[in-house]
């Protein structure tokens, strides 16, 4: 059975299709609730997106060590000097890209792979990219075993983006760039939206959405922090 969608009429009868054992527990489902709630109170007052982050387990993307501050908005590591975002960053990115039901979203740093996790969950068609070996071979099969089959993972530098695949509706990027990448621009549909945090320490996150095929739109809003956008690729 496919990972169901979420929406707000449905949310609280979602479940993950497990095909391992993995225990998610009513005080799991009680803890990611008040999340949620803690959530709507910071101002994300998009309901879908709510409802996906009620929905999927952000605690199977932990080491088993964090598993009981899962449902802090707290990031945390996940290894090859990486994080898992808090969950109000994910929450913020997802609600910037408005995204509808079959729309081809590519993410620029799979990490952890609870973001694309979301924005599956939101009935998006992901194609995730990952620059750290380790991080992608892990994170595939995670995706795979919790049944998430519209999610499609790729070892790539993120920073030239998945051209054999573009164009895309959405483009999200998860670590913090010093400037923009024109290939993600160029990769990027007519009416897409593009979110990325700008900056070196400190990062404004960005929303571009493409006007016209010469012609972009560029709003900078909030302060945030990511680890840094690095080119090339590490392996094993």
């Amino acid at each position: 059975m496919p990972f169901v969608r979420a929406s707000p009429e449905s949310y609280q009868y979602i479940c993950i299709p497990y095909t391992i054992e993995l225990n998610d527990s009513y005080r799991h489902k009680g803890l990611r609730k008040r999340l949620v709630e803690d959530l709507r109170k910071r101002g994300i007052r998009d309901e879908a997106v709510l409802a996906a982050m009620l929905a999927v387990p952000r605690h199977f993307f932990l080491d088993k060590a964090f598993e009981e501050h899962a449902y802090e908005d707290k990031p945390f590591p996940i290894g090859n000097e990486q994080t898992i975002s808090q969950p109000y960053t994910v929450a913020y990115q997802s609600s910037l890209l408005a995204i509808k039901a079959g729309d081809k979203v590519l993410e620029i740093g799979t990490g952890s792979g609870y973001q694309a996790a979301i924005l599956a969950a939101l009935g998006a068609r992901v194609y995730t990219v990952e620059r750290q070996e380790e991080l992608y071979v892990q994170t595939r099969e995670l995706l795979q075993l919790l049944g998430f089959r519209t999610v499609h993972c790729f070892f790539r530098d993120g920073s030239q983006g998945l051209p054999a695949y573009a164009p895309f509706d959405k483009i999200i990027v998860t670590a913090g760039a010093p400037v923009i990448p024109e290939p993600l621009k160029d990769q990027l549909m007519t009416g897409g939206i593009l979110v990325i945090p700008v900056g070196d320490q400190v990062q404004k996150m960005t929303r571009i959405t493409r006007i016209s095929a010469k012609e972009f739109k560029e709003e900078t809003l909030d302060d945030f922090r990511f680890v840094p956008f690095l080119k090339g690729t590490a392996r094993i």
